[in-house]
């Protein structure tokens, strides 16, 4: 089943990459930017939510809900060279009742990337690629005790890599490397100790963690490998923007067939100067980041021995914001 989940993510990223391949040629028809300089700008959203009821007969609860997300870049071209910088970043909350506040949407993405012109549309290029998150997530809604199951550098992500970036507009790229580091970082002991998003547990004198711990879990993971990273963006129409990123890691020396996913889509609509919404959307698999299988009331599926059946799954979100929103710069400087 893994496998399959893995070969349809893989599918449907491919068939986005043929789509952006079938309109190449339009792309390349269209006037390429010469402007030299600088060209930032970016997208801002902050959206609440309320739902108060007071003798209601149909029943419910109380709710309310802030999302807000942050999406900007700053380019510069400057004669054979290019130099991309984008931030992405995503922070919810929601509360129901008279229950605590809950995360419902945590996320920092930084990506960097040189260039240097070795033809009409190819670049001799680097890029660095930095993941994370802002606050502690926990397993909700399937303990009544709070347990941490993730933190700010638990896990963190830092990717780099060397090789040629194929760019015929501002608007498409596509960034191959044969030679790629990923460094995961999981700075949480206790997460660490358990082995958790594919970092080398720690050993006990026993078969469980209740025994004695005779060393830390490894709080850091080097994997060599290959890596693809596929951006595109285009106004659909007028005031909708779309943007979609696609990262495929492989790594060369543990299953290199068990390719990583990580696929990132951004559907921006502008109803006036401040109201507008958004929908974004990400897709995820990673075989070393192991995830219980639960069933449809939350609680744990068990295996053969009556132990919760873990292992690789696709992870997919999805956030549709309605609200404030400020849209900036966009030009050169």
């Amino acid at each position: 089943m893994k496998r399959i989940l893995l070969i349809v993510a893989l599918s449907i990223g491919f068939t986005a990459m043929a789509q952006v391949t079938d309109g190449e040629k339009s792309l390349r028809a269209q006037k390429k930017d010469t402007i030299q300089g600088w060209k930032t700008g970016g997208v801002f959203g902050v959206n609440y939510t309320q739902v108060g009821l007071s003798n209601w007969a149909a029943g419910g609860q109380n709710s309310l809900a802030v999302n807000s997300i942050l999406d900007v870049f700053a380019n510069l071209k400057k004669g054979v060279h290019t130099w991309d910088n984008s931030l992405t970043a995503g922070f919810g909350n929601v509360k129901q009742g008279g229950g605590d506040w809950i995360k419902s949407d945590d996320q920092i993405l930084i990506n960097s990337k040189y260039g240097r012109k070795a033809s009409e549309d190819w670049y001799y290029a680097a890029l660095l690629n930095i993941k994370s998150q802002f606050a502690p997530g926990y397993n909700y809604p399937n303990d009544s005790t709070e347990i941490l199951i993730s933190d700010f550098m638990a896990p963190g992500y830092f990717l780099g890599a060397i090789g040629m970036d194929y760019k015929p507009t501002d608007n498409f790229t596509v960034f191959i490397s044969p030679l790629t580091a990923k460094y995961t970082v999981v700075l949480d002991q206790d997460l660490a100790d358990q082995g958790a998003y594919g970092v080398e547990g720690a050993t006990y004198a026993g078969d469980n963690p209740d025994s004695t711990k005779l060393s830390d879990g490894e709080r850091t993971r080097l994997e060599l490998g290959g890596y693809l990273r596929l951006m595109y963006k285009t106004k659909v129409v007028e005031n909708v923007n779309f943007e979609t990123t696609l990262d495929l890691f492989s790594n060369y020396s543990e299953n290199p067939g068990n390719i990583d996913v990580n696929w990132n889509n951004l559907l921006s609509m502008k109803v006036n100067k401040y109201l507008s919404a958004t929908f974004t959307t990400s897709l995820i698999y990673d075989d070393d980041i192991d995830i219980a299988v639960t069933k449809t009331d939350g609680s744990p599926e068990l295996d053969g021995n009556g132990m919760p059946e873990i292992g690789p799954r696709t992870q997919f979100k999805y956030v549709l914001a309605i609200g404030f929103q400020y849209r900036f710069g966009e030009k050169a400087k």
